[in-house]
């Protein structure tokens, strides 16, 4: 009898009571990569900025991930599938260095979901990827807070920051972008998981520009 070659471990899970089971594991930069290319270059994915990179290019970007200690990235998996690219990084030293009042137990984020076509897109999807994101976050008990920095002219993922608990701060002018500097506790996101759904509604009522937009991660380099 032939034994199964064990696949990645499984670092958190989560299960979404009307779409089922969401998975995270760490990112092979090299058996991941030419998925990965296929995601970050996609035109759904304009707020990665890496529209134009070749393979080599994200092979380089993971390699770099992966050596760093203050910053990881994983694949997320929805039922056994992968769906969604998240970063996690220390926002001290990565991406906001500098730009903000860095507090102890601070923790940065990226997500990307997966391009998918309008005919297989899930109500609620995209909500349910980034409450998985923010709950593998706080899993971490040393995690006090979330910190990104979306880019301003991202409507559909400032909907749904605000719907998993984020707020505003201010603007910040980075190089690459104009951005949000956006903060979620871990007690503002326990709220607004006990929220009423209708109030996530916004989220998931976007235009068809938006609509794209909610193809890209929460913030970009």
């Amino acid at each position: 009898m032939t034994e199964r070659t064990p696949g990645p471990e499984i670092l958190f899970s989560r299960t979404d009571e009307r779409l089922g089971l969401f998975e995270v594991r760490a990112v092979d930069p090299f058996a991941d990569i030419e998925l990965l290319h296929g995601w970050v270059t996609h035109p759904k994915a304009a707020f990665w900025l890496m529209q134009g990179a070749t393979l080599p290019d994200v092979e380089r970007e993971y390699l770099g991930i992966a050596a760093a200690t203050n910053h990881d990235a994983f694949i997320g998996l929805h039922n056994g599938i992968p769906a969604f690219l998240i970063e996690r990084y220390n926002p001290a030293e990565v991406e906001l260095k500098g730009l903000y009042e860095a507090e102890t137990g601070d923790i940065g984020m990226h997500f990307l979901v997966a391009p998918v076509d309008g005919s297989r897109r899930l109500h609620g999807f995209t909500r349910a990827v980034i409450t998985t994101v923010m709950a593998l976050l706080f899993d971490d008990p040393s995690v006090r807070r979330v910190v990104v920095e979306p880019d301003v002219r991202n409507a559909a993922v400032h909907a749904l920051n605000e719907a998993v608990g984020f707020r505003i701060e201010r603007k910040l002018s980075k190089p690459e972008k104009d951005a949000y500097l956006s903060i979620c506790t871990r007690e503002m996101f326990h709220a607004a998981l006990a929220a009423p759904a209708e109030q996530d509604a916004a989220a998931e009522q976007a235009t068809p520009a938006e609509q794209t937009a909610q193809a890209a991660r929460g913030v970009t380099r």
